[in-house]
Order: structure tokens, then sequence, then C-alpha cells
């Protein structure tokens, strides 16, 4: 069973801005993966960082190798729901032989995170950004602490509210160490709101 503990943070105008910078470099770099994927049909994780990950490491040096693996799980999530899910309007049965859209990520992108680009321990938070590590006290009540503890952290976004302030969800589940999780994949049919559809002419 998954399960969802989302945590606002509470920055001050520089980590604001810090974060901002992070998301809009992630989202370039997202940006940088689409064309490939539009011109190739490919979207899974493990084919997609075989193709580009040395291009945009060569190309995005400022982002980091790891946050260069998370937008390409990003960029593979939300093709997921976009090209294969049942309900999308995009689904490649309904493309048929038609080119494949063109996706664009906003500067509202969410950005992944993973176990090496952000931890939590004794309170304390440590995240990465372009300039340095970010950290933040947390004020987690027991039983949210003992989430990062007892289950397994399946994924980790950072995402900007309506009001602007960011927060970082995390997605436990309950499956034991040994267990190989199944990718991730959004319920909903609906392209996500940072996400424009370009069709192709």
């Amino acid at each position: 069973m998954n399960f969802m503990l989302r945590i606002p943070l509470n920055t001050s105008a520089e980590q604001l801005a810090r974060l901002q910078a992070l998301q809009a470099a992630f989202a370039r770099v997202c940006n940088a993966l689409a064309p490939t994927v539009q011109q190739t049909r490919v979207w899974n994780r493990v084919a997609l960082h075989h193709l580009m990950y040395h291009s945009l490491r060569e190309r995005f040096p400022e982002l980091g190798s790891q946050m260069v693996c998370n937008a390409i799980y990003s960029v593979a999530r939300t093709c997921r729901v976009v090209f294969q899910h049942p309900q999308s309007p995009f689904n490649l049965s309904r493309l048929a032989d038609k080119p494949l859209p063109l996706l664009r990520f906003t500067d509202n992108s969410p950005v992944y995170f993973d176990r090496h680009t952000l931890s939590v321990k004794d309170g304390q938070l440590s995240m990465y950004t372009l300039d340095g590590r970010m950290r933040f006290a947390l004020a987690l009540k027991p039983a949210d602490e003992a989430n990062f503890h007892d289950k397994k952290l399946r994924e980790i976004v950072l995402s900007r509210r309506l009001d602007g302030a960011f927060e970082l969800s995390f997605l436990f589940s309950d499956e034991q160490d040994g267990a190989v999780p199944e990718p991730v994949t959004p319920a909903s049919a609906e392209v996500p709101e940072y996400v424009l559809v370009e069709e192709a002419q």
C-alpha cells in the first residue's frame, strides 16, 4: 500500500529564488529530452538514459549527474501518462501512425529527487540545489518520521503550489527492501498541468 507525506517548506526569499532556479533548470533538461522522445518514440527510462545521458551531462553540467538521471525519470514518467494511459487523448492507439506530439515542460514542472540528492535525518532535511546543499529543520510527527525508517521511499517530488510556496511530497510503500517496485505511474489520465502538448502538423 502506498502512502503520501506532504511537507511544506518555509523558505526565505533567498531560498525561494534558489528553488525556482533549480526548478527552471530541471525543466530545461526535460525539454532537451522531449524532441528525442518525439522522434524515436522511446520513453523507457533505461533506454532513454542510454540514448541521452552523456549528451545531457555535457550540455547541462550545472545540474549534476544524479539530477540529470532524475530529469530522465521525470520525462519517462510523464510520457507513460500521456502516451500509454488508456484514457489519455494522446494514447498511442489513438495516434496510430501520426507523429507523436512534442511535450513542453513549463518552469513550474515538479523536480524529482532521490536518496543521493535529498536526505532526511534526525529532523533535518538536506537537498541539492544548483549552488550547494540547502537545509531545513523539519517538525515531523513521530509517526511521520517512522515512515522514513520503516517504509520503502519510492518517490520524492518538489513542487510549487498555487500560492507560490514549495512543498515536498514523499511517496512510501510497505514493500520490503528486497522487493523490486514497479515504476510509479499516476492513476489519472489527465495531461499534467505543467506540460504543454504540441500536436504535430
